[in-house]
């Protein structure tokens, strides 16, 4: 290239020659004016060098540094009036290279970016590109929240009315801009935060401040500014704060702290002012993301730097930008003096070479005038530092410094504030207007700390970061009234950068020395770019402008010093190494380097004057060193081809012996395959003859075999044949033989078992016979036995307590008789006197005695009337002379009822905030203690269940020992024993009621009909006995277990009234605190000056009477003598509460003790078996036992009926002596009837949602829909379809009054489900099925029952259905105990499948492959693969979750059911990893954390995360948390202790201490530092529980929410497969 016309490529090409060839580092220096190409040319060299100097295998550096161009264009490039593409800013890109010299990366150096481009621009011009680029994009999805339009809207954007350019696409040059960034490594959030930042400086210059005042010293920003708010948004700051401080200021000195305002001119400077530092930290930061991606990865060889900064530029008004461009063009020029002129010169001189030396502009004069001291710049800064430092003054003191010493320095004949220049390419004319406020470039510092206080965006705090203590307070008020505020305050002034602090002009002095150190430090290589004219016209050239660009820049005396110099130069070392191979052996063998160096130049070239030899270095002309190089390289090319011939001849030969080679071994290879098919072919002819003499031997033995078969068929045919026909005529003549035999043994057999059973009964009767005579004996033995009494102590006990109570109720008896006879005295005088006033009343029919009262009345009121009037007017008169006194007394009242109001509505309020929190206490320490209250109450129904087991236990041990032969019984007592058996079936499995008189009706019912069974079979064993001994004896003879059996059937009666006792009375004291809670509920709703009267208006209350003031103050100390009188009443309920709850603790003690009773009973019972002579006395124990519950029952029965009687008895009397009350009870009534739901008849033939069920059917009923049902077998049923068909027939019963029907269908029904429960206890579907239909049984009951509460989701429809004559609430406590049960049975139905699973797929499983290499060595000694992995596990979980949701199950109750197994997951595998040692190691609690979290997205997946099955598996996690920290230092201790809140100090010892480490990984945790967690633990909780394993067993209590069906009744549909027809549809 070389030889070629000047061109960039050129001149990079010999830049990139000498840093490979000489290793040193070189720069490439673009100059000339503004709009003569130094960008393009810059952009052409970076992409020569990435071309040339690209990595191997790897592109993406280069394509980085070619990236940075579009970048930079868009942010620091404009349009001026002399270049559409023009560079704001100037910048040194410095490429670096490796040793091999490939590229490893770049730096870029910024230079004065021209910020007041920013908020002005001249006309024609426009602002940097990039806001035009973002304008054309804003209708893309990702700018849509900018609030961005056209540029005519925006006020930066317009101002030289030129938005668009002629062949620009503004918006393709952004796609670009953002493809560079992403190349660069800036990601997509941090383009759309820089965006947004861009967006919101155009916002900011459209915010309008206006003056306030005519004079313009205030001003304020519209409240309403939507450009205002839009910049707030995109940043994040308060929209106040940022309208308060544009208009506003702070000054602050060391005492005390200004708030000043600002003029509009100000306001709008500040605002500009704000916008540019914006925009220059934001080109900074851009900067530093290109330099972090460019950054080289390896250490670098060399270095290639491009300049390219702003060319020389004057325009019509000229300001500190482009006075600081000229500067540094006119340093850039010194530096090209510098080496072109100066340095070459003098290099001449001194290697002695003959020159005649060049005159050349020296353009350091002017330099000195602006940058020496007191020079232009530093005369600026000195004024900067002055308080009242203005751009007049500094002219002045310009023209008195340099108008009349310095030749470069003039002044304009028409301006006193503008100066002229003579720089190296002209007269310059600068306007001093604005230059020391550039310089500065100061920027409030309350607008700052807005900005650094958003935490809008992340790249915002890059650009703001915070200041730590240096950051000021901003007041968040607007301030009014005058218009400089004083406060008082100490000094806080915000801490800047100390570079943003010095003024602009020191800045780029010292970055444009340090630029001129950096290119003295390389080899430079000029390119000059020409202008060819100044309208931008292209193929338009104006060679007086170019020459007048040619002077200018010393082009001129360049090419006049190339023509007449020695442009190239060697050392004499350096031409002799590259030179060499041109050298003859003579020359090579000389010892004087420069003779040498002589000779062959000489040789050569033989013109003289095309070189000279210096002291240290040889001259070549222009034109020289390229023949030598061209010499070289022929030389190089013949030896080349020497070479290159010898190796052609050795491959050639190499490659004949190679061929050679192959061909015999290719003959050898033909050979040996001919060899070896000749072989194949005789094998083959030898196999084919065999194969055809095989195959003709089988052809004609299977012919053979198959005539032989034939042959043998038909004979076996034949033979068969006769055969039959010989069995046919045996069997005829042998069945009468058989017949015979059959009969004869028939026979036989009757004999001998009707003699068998002669034999028997006689055996049986002398066995008996002895049996009564060993009976006898051993009653007589029993009898004189002492310590029968002893063991017997505790029957007597209990017998004498039912005779006391049987005499204490014969009392009552008696007491309750005579009651009733002195109130039928009373009520039969009471009847006999009101009829006789009735008839008095009717036969007295004279009206005149009644007219004369009624005159005499008169008279008497009229008499009464003239006396009120008389001391009327007294009153009158006293009153107009007490109103006097209050006139004088009410302005008084109005001041003090004025600060009186004004206190009770400050302590009224202050009362409001007391209670809301009180009650707000109150209501979460009562849910507390109902929650507690709901599981004891639960345990107490699971106790209950317990002992109905245990009375079925022993109901199965008396049948097992009636079914034992040690005890021989009669027929008879077997009766009785099967009677009383199927006695307390019904007892144990009753429901309890809360009202008394049920409970013992049904009580007394089931004793008189076991009472009258008893009596039946005693009749029958009468008939049946032989003799009066032995009907004695089977009298005496009952099991000594059915005594025991029912003692604790009558321990069970006493517990479940105790039960039902305990129900009633927490129902009542629930009431009760809900009635004291009402007082709160009201003060919480209703404000307190409202219900004291406060809220009058003014008017009203000044025509009141001064006698309403004491009234308020009386009503305020009411309100506080109330709001004492609550708040004892509630401490008294909570003493009350907390007594009848230790009440409820000591009952659960006591049944606790009566079950340890019960079962030393039983222990005493089988001791007792053994003594076969103890059993009359307990059998006549029993007979008297029963006799004493017959008549206990007879008393309560009659005393039941006595209650009735006298309950009827005090209705009539009631209703007697109320018929005066007769209306009010009528108006009650009614509405009462409006309230209950309408009853409105259905039509006829219609269903109206009722089944009646006729008594005999019941038991078929509960058969059908309770004891067969199958939800499988009847396909579309609803699940719940035995709860409603069970309602429906309750409605029946409740429309025909039929409350027996009611009370027996739900003692049967409860029976039957408990029934199904117990027999299909292993079957997880049939106790969900039941567990649903108890459930909606209870909601049905109270949606359909009198409780208003329940019915307000109800359709008018279903309000139809309500019950009308029985309330059935009472039952649903019943129910709601069974629903617990079966709950109950649930879970440990699903724990006892769920346990096996838990360690082998929590803790055995590997899901995770490759950790049980980094387990322990004991641990990976297992054998087998676990039986349970950790999918079985989550599977047998969705399937009870599928069960549940199938049966349609409340999700409340479901996720209360998750909660409680995975309180059982967790447990079981925490207690197992405690108890494991070799367990605890960190491949342990990684696997545990994966399984568990398997089991956490198993819940989300279900939808079960809010159901607190979450909170139950965080000791587990926590668990497996503390096996993979660290457990070493003591910020390890402090993380387990903040981490493990979950675990109990004992756990987390246990696992420290069990933790076994991996083998040569790790190491055990050292006993200091389990001591240290310890202590932590025992500082952090000191009164933490100290268990170490987890209760397993422990069971939630259960909460059973109610929910409204949506089903109705009329329209539920019955499928056939269910066999009702015995029912009626109503």
């Amino acid at each position: 290239m070389g030889d070629m016309d000047p061109h960039i490529f050129a001149v990079a090409e010999d830049a990139y020659k000498q840093m490979s060839r000489n290793n040193k580092n070189q720069s490439l220096i673009i100059s000339g004016e503004s709009g003569a190409g130094k960008t393009a040319s810059a952009k052409y060299a970076m992409r020569y060098f990435a071309l040339v100097g690209g990595s191997l295998g790897d592109s993406s550096m280069e394509e980085k540094v070619l990236a940075s161009s579009p970048i930079m264009e868009a942010f620091g490039n404009a349009k001026t009036t002399r270049n559409d593409n023009s560079s704001r800013f100037g910048k040194y890109v410095e490429i670096c290279f490796s040793h091999e010299y490939h590229i490893v990366g770049a730096a870029m150096k910024t230079y004065l970016l021209e910020k007041s481009r920013l908020t002005f621009q001249a006309k024609a011009e426009r602002n940097y590109h990039i806001f035009y680029q973002l304008c054309a994009s804003a209708t893309l999805p990702e700018f849509q929240g900018l609030g961005l339009g056209g540029a005519e809207s925006f006020h930066y954007t317009n101002q030289g009315h030129c938005t668009h350019l002629e062949a620009t696409d503004d918006a393709a040059d952004l796609e670009s801009t953002r493809n560079a960034f992403s190349l660069l490594g800036v990601p997509e959030s941090s383009q759309l935060e820089l965006f947004s930042l861009l967006a919101s400086i155009l916002h900011l210059g459209n915010v309008r401040l206006r003056a306030k005042d005519r004079h313009g010293e205030s001003c304020f920003a519209e409240p309403g500014d939507e450009a205002l708010g839009l910049f707030c948004t995109l940043l994040g700051v308060e929209q106040s704060q940022v309208s308060r401080w544009l208009c506003y200021r702070k000054l602050v000195t060391a005492t005390e702290t200004y708030v000043k305002p600002m003029s509009r001119q100000q306001a709008l400077n500040s605002r500009d002012a704000l916008a540019k530092h914006i925009y220059g930290l934001l080109f900074k930061w851009i900067v530093s993301r290109i330099n972090k991606a460019l950054r080289a990865s390896c250490r670098q060889q060399a270095s290639i730097g491009i300049l390219d900064i702003y060319g020389f530029e004057t325009f019509t008004v000229n300001s500190f930008e482009q006075f600081c461009i000229n500067y540094a063009n006119e340093k850039l020029q010194q530096h090209f003096n510098l080496h072109v002129f100066k340095l070459e010169q003098e290099e001449y001189m001194k290697e002695e070479i003959p020159w005649t030396f060049i005159d050349f502009y020296d353009n350091q004069p002017c330099i000195d005038l602006i940058e020496a001291r007191l020079g232009i710049l530093d005369l600026l800064n000195e004024e900067c530092k002055m308080p009242k430092g203005s751009d007049a003054s500094w002219a002045q003191k310009l023209y008195d410094k340099h108008l009349h010493h310095s030749p470069h320095f003039q002044k304009p004949k028409m301006s006193t504030e503008a100066f002229i220049v003579h720089h190296f390419a002209g007269k310059v004319e600068y306007q001093c207007s604005g230059f020391l406020e550039k310089n500065q470039d100061t920027v409030h510092a309350e607008l700052i700390g807005l900005l650094r206080a958003s935490k809008k965006s992340a790249l915002l705090g890059e650009l703001f970061p915070e200041e730590g203590d240096g950051s000021i307070a901003l007041p968040s008020r607007r301030s009014h009234g005058s218009r400089v505020t004083v406060r008082p305050g100490r000094r806080s002034l915000p801490a800047t950068d100390p570079e943003h602090k010095k003024p602009i002009s020191i800045q780029f002095k010292a970055s444009l020395h340090k630029l001129m150190e950096t290119l003295s430090s390389t080899a430079p290589h000029y390119v000059r770019c020409i202008k060819p004219n100044d309208r931008k016209r292209p193929f338009e050239f104006d060679a007086k402008r170019a020459v007048e660009q040619l002077r200018a820049c010393g082009v001129l005396e360049t090419i006049q010093i190339s023509a007449s110099g020695y442009p190239s130069r060697w050392t004499y070392m350096e031409f002799f190494s590259r030179y060499r191979a041109l050298m003859c052996l003579e020359e090579l063998m000389g010892g004087d380097e420069r003779q040498t160096c002589r000779l062959v130049l000489e040789r050569l070239l033989k013109d003289p004057s095309k070189y000279q030899c210096g002291k240290s270095k040889i001259f070549f002309r222009a034109g020289q060193v390229a023949f030598l190089e061209e010499l070289r390289g022929r030389r190089l090319r013949a030896a080349c081809v020497v070479l290159q011939k010898s190796l052609r001849c050795w491959l050639g030969r190499r490659h004949f012996l190679h061929m050679r080679a192959a061909a015999i071994c290719l003959q050898r290879f033909s050979r040996g395959f001919l060899a070896r098919r000749l072989a194949r072919h005789l094998r083959r002819t030898s196999a084919a003859l065999t194969l055809q003499k095989n195959f003709k031997m089988a052809l004609a033995r299977r012919s053979y075999l198959r005539t032989q078969a034939a042959a043998v068929t038909i004979q076996a045919f034949a033979r068969g044949m006769f055969a039959r026909r010989l069995h046919r005529q045996m069997v005829a003549s042998q069945k009468a033989v058989v017949i015979q035999s059959a009969a004869r043994g028939w026979l036989a057999r009757t004999k001998y078992l009707r003699v068998r059973g002669a034999v028997v009964y006689l055996q049986c009767c002398y066995r008996r016979m002895q049996a009564r005579r060993e009976l006898r004996q051993l009653r007589m033995e029993a009898k004189s036995v002492e310590h029968y009494k002893q063991l017997n102590k505790g029957m007597e006990i209990k017998v004498m307590q039912l005779q006391c109570k049987v005499d204490e109720q014969a009392r009552e008896n008696r007491s309750l008789s005579e009651q009733l006879s002195a109130l039928r005295a009373s009520h039969s005088e009471e009847v006999e006197r009101l009829c006789s006033e009735l008839r008095g009343l009717r036969e007295d029919k004279a009206q005149e005695t009644r007219i004369r009262e009624l005159q005499e009345q008169l008279q008497r009121l009229e008499s009464e009337k003239r006396s009120s009037e008389g001391r009327l007017g007294q009153e009158m008169e006293e009153l107009k002379q007490r109103l006097t006194e209050l006139e004088a007394m009410k302005s008084n009242l109005k001041e003090e009822k004025d600060a009186l109001n004004q206190r009770i509505m400050e302590q009224s309020q202050e009362l409001e905030d007391q209670l809301r929190r009180h009650v707000a206490a109150e209501s979460q320490e009562l849910l507390c203690q109902l929650e507690g209250e709901r599981a004891r109450y639960q345990n107490l129904v699971k106790e209950c269940a317990r002992l109905e087991q245990c009375c079925e236990n022993l109901q199965d041990e008396v049948a097992f020992h009636k079914r034992t032969p040690s005890l021989r019984r009669s027929p008879s007592s077997d009766s009785i024993l099967d009677s009383e058996c199927s006695y307390p079936s019904s007892l144990s499995t009753a429901p309890s009621r809360d009202d008394a008189d049920q409970q013992s009706e049904s009580s007394s019912q089931s004793l008189d009909q076991e009472r009258g069974r008893w009596r039946q079979s005693h009749e029958w064993r009468r008939l049946r006995s032989d003799s009066p001994p032995s009907s004695l004896n089977d009298d005496d003879g009952q099991d000594p277990f059915e005594k025991a059996y029912l003692l604790l059937l009558g321990q069970l009666n006493v517990v479940t009234e105790d039960l039902a006792r305990t129900r009633e009375e927490l129902r009542r004291a629930k009431a009760q605190l809900a009635h004291e809670r009402k007082p709160f509920e009201i003060f919480k709703r209703r404000n307190i000056a409202e219900i004291l009267g406060l809220n009058r208006s003014p008017e009203k209350m000044i025509e009141e009477d001064s006698l309403m003031e004491e009234d308020l103050k009386y009503a305020y100390d009411a309100v506080q003598v109330s709001n004492k009188l609550l708040e004892s009443q509630l401490q008294e309920e909570q003493q009350q509460h907390e007594q009848e709850l230790e009440g409820l603790r000591l009952d659960i003690r006591s049944l606790k003790q009566l079950s340890k009773q019960q079962q030393s009973l039983i222990q005493d019972l089988q001791l007792q078996q053994e003594e076969g002579g103890l059993q009359s006395q307990i059998v006549q124990l029993k007979r008297e036992n029963l006799d004493l519950e017959g008549q206990l029952e007879r008393q309560e029965k009659s005393m039941l009926k006595l209650q009735k009687q006298l309950k009827t008895s005090m209705k009539q009397i009631q209703a007697l002596t109320a018929s005066r009350e007769a209306r009010l009870l009528e108006q009650k009534v009614k509405v009462e009837e409006m309230e209950r739901p309408l009853d409105v008849p259905c039509p006829a033939g219609a269903f109206g949602g009722m089944l009646g069920c006729k008594a005999e059917d019941e038991g078929r009923l509960i058969r059908t829909i309770i004891t067969d049902f199958k939800l499988q077998n009847n396909p579309g049923a609803l699940p719940a379809l035995p709860a409603y068909i069970l309602f429906m027939c309750f409605r029946h019963a409740d429309s025909g009054h039929n409350e027996h029907r009611i009370r027996s269908l739900f003692a049967a029904a409860v029976s039957g489900i408990k029934r199904v429960v117990k027999k299909h206890s292993e079957d997880f579907d049939v106790v969900v099925l039941w567990l649903a239909n108890t459930c909606c049984l209870i909601n049905c009951l109270r949606q359909y029952g009198r409780d208003q509460s329940y019915r307000l989701a109800n359709t008018p429809k279903q309000n139809q259905h309500c019950l009308r004559n029985f309330d059935l609430a009472s039952h649903c406590q019943s129910l709601g105990d069974l629903a617990i049960q079966i709950y109950q049975q649930l879970i440990r139905l699903a724990q006892k499948k769920l346990k096996p699973m838990i360690v082998a797929a929590m803790l055995e499983s590997e899901t995770i492959q490759g950790l049980s290499s980094a387990r322990p060595p004991s641990y990976r000694k297992q054998p087998a693969a676990p039986a349970y992995t950790l999918d079985s596990l989550l599977q047998q979980l969705s399937s009870f979750h599928e069960a549940l949701g199938r049966h349609q199950l409340e999700p409340v109750v479901v996720g209360q059911a998750f909660r409680q197994l995975l309180f059982t997951v967790s447990g079981v595998a925490l207690n197992y990893l405690l108890l494991r040692r070799d367990a605890c190691s960190w491949s342990q609690g990684v696997q545990l954390r994966y399984n568990v979290s398997q089991l956490e997205e198993w819940l989300r997946a279900k939808g079960l995360q809010q159901s607190g099955a979450m909170e139950v598996l965080q000791p587990l996690i926590q668990a497996a948390q503390l096996l993979q920290v660290k457990k070493t230092t003591e910020e390890d201790a402090e993380a387990i202790c903040c981490l493990c809140t979950a675990l109990t100090t004992p756990q987390i010892m246990k696992i420290l201490r069990a933790y076994t480490p991996a083998a040569g990984l790790e190491e055990r945790v050292s006993p200091s530092f389990i001591s240290s967690v310890e202590d932590r633990l025992a500082e952090r909780t000191p009164a933490s529980p100290c268990q170490l394993l987890v209760d397993t067993a422990h069971l939630f209590p259960v909460h059973l929410p109610f929910s409204c069906s949506p089903v109705q009744l009329d329209e539920l549909r019955i499928p056939d497969s269910i066999n009702l027809t015995f029912l009626t549809r109503v």
